[in-house]
């Protein structure tokens, strides 16, 4: 395969990095590439300092595969940067490539997509423990952000804690529900049934521990966009075709992709093996968190338009 020879400003920028890097001690440097460098060579500048390469085309992946240097391959999807690295960031350590903990310098194109031009310090564990509003906000679902806020902390909170000590994995549906329902039949009786709106609704004390409970048992939980729980321990029934998700997800995940794919609801899943939160829109992963021994934090970040 034909490689691109790195430019001047990405060598300087790369032995920047290696300075940075060894200075802080961080755990590696990951590089989001856009061209087919020769990687060898990369490795061989960073001396000691050890490369992650992460990248959507097809191309670029396998010169790093080639190259023998450590991969996390990206979905080909319009993404904002900051996006794309949270995304590699969270299959690195589901790849465990990096551990939550790690310190690393980040090494990207900020404004011409062919040029690396920036590099950050990023702490994994702060990093991986915030979720901003403006993360659920770029679902652009008619949920209300409320809502999701809300069903997302529940999930989290399952897939850190488990149930009395034991993991739990489980599936929270929210927004469409008229057409999701159809779409699953019930497991078991519903323990929501019967109860008023008010109870049921999921700023309800009562009611969150009601889910982390039943969650233990098989089946979804479906609940409107008004935060009403619907109904719980449905089985979903939306069939998985055209569907595209990575290695060692299970039925769980590919039920949830699917009835995101054919509704316009939210399908969270909390895995039951590792208690990461995966948060699923027309049929593909859109957000993850993984289980951090501290409470996840909700950062509100502010911004002023360039003038």
């Amino acid at each position: 395969m034909k490689r691109v020879k790195p430019s001047t400003q990405l060598l300087y920028l790369l032995k920047s990095a290696r300075r940075l890097a060894q200075d802080i001690e961080a755990r590696a440097i990951v590089m989001l590439a856009e061209l087919p460098y020769d990687f060898k060579e990369i490795t061989k500048l960073l001396r000691k300092v050890e490369l992650v390469v992460t990248a959507d085309k097809p191309d670029v992946q396998r010169a790093v595969t080639e190259d023998e240097v450590k991969l996390v391959p990206l979905l080909h999807e319009p993404q904002t940067r900051q996006l794309q690295m949270s995304q590699a960031l969270l299959e690195a350590i589901a790849d465990e490539l990096l551990k939550p903990g790690d310190k690393i310098v980040a090494v990207y194109a900020s404004y011409d997509r062919d040029k690396a031009d920036t590099m950050s310090i990023i702490n994994l564990t702060e990093h991986l423990a915030k979720l901003t509003s403006r993360d659920l906000q770029r679902l652009e679902t008619t949920v209300p952000l409320e809502t999701l806020r809300r069903v997302v902390d529940i999930a989290v909170e399952i897939g850190r804690e488990g149930r009395e000590g034991k993991p739990v994995g489980t599936i929270l549906v929210v927004g469409d529900h008229r057409k999701v329902l159809p779409l699953s039949h019930e497991a078991v009786h519903d323990p929501f049934r019967g109860y008023s709106q008010k109870e049921r609704h999921i700023r309800s004390p009562r009611t969150k521990e009601s889910i982390k409970e039943i969650a233990q048992i098989d089946g979804a939980f479906i609940v409107t966009a008004e935060g009403i729980v619907q109904s719980a321990g449905r089985i979903l029934d939306a069939p998985a075709e055209g569907l595209t998700l990575s290695k060692g997800l299970g039925a769980r995940h590919w039920a949830a992709a699917a009835i995101s794919k054919v509704t316009k609801c939210i399908a969270i899943t909390v895995s039951e093996s590792t208690g990461t939160v995966r948060i699923f829109q027309n049929g593909i992963v859109v957000l993850r968190i993984e289980p951090m021994d501290r409470a996840m934090t909700w950062a509100d970040v502010e911004t002023e338009a360039p003038t």
